[in-house]
C-alpha cells in the first residue's frame, strides 16, 4: 500500500460520509485520481462498503479509442526494403480518450469507457491519462493489444506508412456497455466515437433516448461512417468534417451553399445541433430550426502539431455548451482550442484550464 492510499484509507476512518470530491479537496489530487485510488483499495479488500460515497456530480461519460500513437522519423531518404535510421516519439490518442483529458482538464467529471490489453501500453495511457479522467471502468482483455497507430515519417515529415492496430475495439460491445449501463444512465453527456462497432454505437444512442442523456457523436474517418446510426434523433451534438458529411448524406460538398444544405439535411436526420468542419476554411453550424452560420478558422496560427486539434475543437465546443453558453460561443471555444492545440507539439495542451481558455477568448476579441 502506497503513500496515497494510506492517506485516503485515513481520511475513510476519520469520516465514512465523505464525498471522494471532499476527499480530492483534502488530499490536493483530482478526484479521477482519487477514484482510481479507491478501486484499487477495493480491489485490494481494504474497503468493503461503500459508505464514504455521497451523490456526486454527474459524469460525463467518454466512449471509445484510447490508443498508444507511435511516430518514427526517417532521418535521411527514406530506402525500401532496408533499415532507415529513425527515431521515434511515443504519445497517448484516441479520439475518446483525447476529448476525456480535454473536458478533464477543463474541470469536468470525466469517465473512459473503453477496451484494452493487459499490456505495458495500457500501463502507459493510464499513466497519462488518470489524472484527468477516471479509468476504473476500462475493460482490460488478457492475450489482446491495446490499441495502437505507427506512423512513419520521411525527412520532409511526409507519411511514408501508417499501421493501425485497432482490433481490440470489436470487442467493445452492447455486452460490455450493458454491464456499464447505471453508470451510462446517470451521464450528465454521453460522447461516443465511431472506434466502436455499429452495434454499440446504436444501443447508446437507444439508451441515451431512453434516459433522457444529451448525447454526441464524434466520427473518425470516412471509412467508418457505416458504423453511424440509421437518423440522428436523439443526437445533441453530430460533430463531422467535411469527407465524413459527404459519406452521410451521399452529397458533394463542392461551394459555400453545399457546405450550408449539408448542415440542413444532417439537422432534418434529427439532429439538434450540427457541425461541419473544412479545415483552414472554418466551420457550418447551426441548431435545429435556425439558418447554418460559417464561422472563419482562427488567422495566424503557427501549426506545430496537427495531432489532436479535431479532439480540441469538440471539447471546447461541448465545454461551451456544458456551462451554457450560446451556439455562437461554444464554437468560439472550440475553435480558439484547436488552434491553441494546433501550436501545441502535444495532442492535448498540458496548460489548459477553463481558466485560461476564458482569458484567451478575452484575448482574442
Amino acid at each position: 500500500m502506497n503513500e496515497k492510499e494510506r492517506a485516503v484509507l485515513d481520511l475513510i476512518r476519520a469520516n465514512p460520509y465523505l464525498s471522494q470530491q471532499e476527499m480530492a479537496d483534502a488530499l490536493r489530487v483530482s478526484r479521477p485520481s482519487l477514484a482510481n485510488i479507491i478501486s484499487g483499495l477495493i480491489k485490494q479488500g481494504r474497503i468493503s462498503g461503500r459508505a464514504y460515497i455521497l451523490p456526486e456530480e454527474k459524469e460525463i461519460i467518454c466512449i471509445g479509442g484510447a490508443n498508444i500513437d507511435r511516430k518514427f522519423h526517417i532521418n535521411e531518404e527514406t530506402q525500401l526494403g532496408t533499415s532507415n535510421p529513425a527515431s521515434m516519439t511515443v504519445s497517448v490518442g484516441g479520439v475518446a480518450r483525447n476529448i476525456a483529458e480535454n473536458l478533464g482538464r477543463l474541470d469536468h467529471n470525466v469517465r473512459l469507457l473503453t477496451v484494452a490489453g493487459n499490456d505495458s501500453d495500457w500501463d502507459v495511457i493510464v499513466r497519462e491519462s488518470s489524472s484527468h479522467m477516471d479509468v476504473t471502468d476500462v475493460g482490460q482483455l488478457i492475450g489482446k493489444s491495446t490499441g495502437s497507430y505507427s506512423a512513419v515519417l520521411d525527412h520532409d515529415g511526409e507519411l511514408v506508412i501508417a499501421l493501425a492496430n485497432m482490433e481490440i475495439y470489436d470487442y467493445l460491445t452492447p455486452v460490455y456497455l450493458e454491464e456499464k449501463s447505471r453508470v451510462i444512465s446517470n451521464a450528465a453527456m454521453i460522447i461516443i466515437d465511431l472506434n466502436c462497432p455499429k452495434e454499440s454505437v446504436d444501443y447508446i444512442k437507444k439508451l441515451a433516448s431512453q434516459k433522457g442523456n444529451p448525447l454526441v457523436i464524434i466520427p473518425v474517418s470516412s471509412p467508418k461512417m457505416n458504423r453511424m446510426p440509421s437518423d440522428l434523433k436523439g443526437v445533441t451534438w453530430f460533430i463531422c468534417n467535411q469527407d465524413e458529411a459527404e459519406t452521410y448524406t451521399g452529397r458533394s460538398i463542392d461551394n459555400d451553399g453545399d457546405w450550408k444544405k449539408a448542415v440542413q439535411e444532417l439537422l432534418a436526420f434529427g439532429a439538434e445541433n450540427v457541425v461541419v468542419t473544412s479545415g483552414s476554411r472554418g466551420i457550418m453550424a447551426a441548431s435545429a430550426g435556425e439558418e447554418p452560420i460559417h464561422f472563419p478558422a482562427v488567422e495566424d496560427v503557427h501549426v506545430e502539431d496537427v495531432t489532436g486539434a479535431g479532439d480540441a475543437f469538440v471539447s471546447g465546443l461541448l465545454h461551451g455548451h456544458l456551462i451554457g453558453e450560446t451556439l455562437n460561443e461554444n464554437v468560439r471555444m472550440g475553435l480558439l482550442n484547436a488552434a491553441k492545440t494546433l501550436e501545441s507539439s502535444f495532442t492535448v495542451r498540458p496548460e489548459l484550464t477553463k481558466e485560461l481558455l476564458k482569458k484567451e477568448l478575452e484575448e482574442l476579441q
